[in-house]
């Protein structure tokens, strides 16, 4: 196997590739002056089983670009299996027609990886699992949930002094889950959202008071709905509230509303890089280099990826 990697998280290609136990790929990405991406394979690949890893985080329509140029580079240099990593899959959240005369870019922009002549596809926690049926090729999903519960069961919490909070509707499954887990009571916020990006607390399920609570939820993007959720933890007599998320986006005020919000710790995992200006006290970075690596060489070997989830 090779592994290439898109410019996006290259410290999360290099983690993979540590625990994999090779070099990764040697490739070549610039840009003309007008802008257009230009990619080069600077290495043989002939026949062989080939892997990129691309997070299409922000820039995200650069990032897609840059993944389709180098997996097209790959194909036309007789590479016999391509298979794109994506830790963190962009347009996940458009998954569907909730209003008229509008796209369903989750299923789109996998016909368009596809189309480049991807064969397999490998990415982690996305917002909407039925996404995997959008496509016709071999699709993993793999979870955080190996490296976020055992950091999540050294807080050390039980059913009387911790409750697992659900910020929406749409996180509630993800939340019993790591609740049935960890053995915490569980509770749900119902929220509505009058605009895009804005959120409001309309009714709360279940018991706060005197307890620490976690907040899980696939991803943060303007942190409105985790901060809200904090907020009302608060009021309802939380003890203390630490967020959890796959997925660091942290676009727009995100930061500063973190910073702000009645938050004791902010756990995230490595799917997108995050630069310095985005990192804050409260903030710790726990890294899935290990399940991609495993479930890469899992592949590659023929054997079970399921059974990496068992008992997790």
């Amino acid at each position: 196997m090779k592994i290439f990697a898109g410019s996006s998280n290259l410290p999360l290609a290099d983690a993979i590739c540590s625990n994999i136990g090779i070099d990764p790929g040697k490739i070549s990405i610039t840009a003309f002056p007008d802008g257009e991406t230009f990619a080069k394979i600077e290495e043989n690949v002939r026949g062989e089983d080939v892997y990129v890893i691309q997070s299409t985080c922000p820039p995200t329509n650069h990032h897609l670009m840059e993944l389709f140029i180098i997996m097209d580079a790959l194909k036309r240099a007789s590479a016999d299996r391509i298979t794109a990593v994506l830790p963190f899959y962009g347009y996940a959240r458009q998954d569907r027609k909730d209003q008229p005369r509008v796209p369903i870019s989750a299923r789109l922009m996998l016909d368009l990886i596809t189309a480049v002549g991807v064969n397999r596809i490998i990415t982690m926690d996305l917002h909407s699992p039925q996404i995997q049926g959008f496509v016709n090729v071999p699709f993993d999903h793999l979870y955080s949930r190996i490296v976020l519960l055992n950091k999540l069961k050294n807080i050390n919490l039980n059913e009387e002094t911790g409750v697992v909070l659900a910020p929406d509707v749409g996180s509630a499954n993800m939340s019993q889950s790591y609740a049935k887990k960890l053995n915490l009571s569980f509770a749900l916020i119902d929220k509505r959202r009058p605009a895009k990006n804005k959120v409001e607390v309309v009714n709360l399920v279940g018991d706060l008071k005197n307890k620490h609570v976690l907040i899980i939820d696939d991803m943060i993007d303007t942190a409105g709905t985790l901060c809200n959720a904090a907020e009302t933890a608060v009021k309802e007599g939380a003890k203390s509230v630490t967020a959890i998320a796959t997925h660091p986006v942290l676009s727009g005020e995100a930061i500063s509303r973190l910073k702000e919000a009645p938050i004791s710790k902010v756990i995230v995992c490595d799917t997108i890089k995050l630069d310095k200006e985005k990192r804050f006290d409260k903030l710790e970075i726990i890294s899935v280099a290990d399940v991609f690596g495993e479930s890469m060489k899992r592949i590659v070997e023929g054997t079970s990826l399921s059974s990496m989830f068992k008992g997790f």
